[in-house]
């Protein structure tokens, strides 16, 4: 995979997590700011580490996995894989400026 190709794929990936959203807060997990490393190898294999708003988030399980089958379906997209990280611990500063606005936090 070229690094253009990976480029490409990479916007597709950040298109696809802008239409996950969070189910207690209605804004996509991108401008959440839950996403903190997607990673594309030359074989199109995507790693995507993620956080979730807090430890007991009832879509601990769920979430991920939508993460994971969005992603897949993706064309240049061999596997993907989804890693749950809590360092550092999300907190609203992590928010898009955009987002917060939308939440009137600003």
């Amino acid at each position: 995979m070229t690094p253009e190709e990976k480029n490409i794929l990479q916007e597709k990936i950040i298109n696809v997590l802008k239409n996950i959203y969070d189910p207690e807060i209605p804004v996509n997990i991108y401008d959440l700011g839950l996403v903190y490393e997607t990673n594309i190898d030359d074989d199109g294999n995507v790693k995507v580490v993620m956080t979730l708003t807090a430890p007991n988030c009832p879509v601990a399980d769920s979430l991920p996995e939508q993460v994971k089958e969005e992603i897949s379906f993706l064309t240049g997209v061999k596997s993907a894989d989804v890693e749950i990280t809590f360092d550092p611990p999300w907190d609203q500063d992590m928010i898009t400026e955009e987002a917060k606005l939308e939440l009137g936090l600003l």
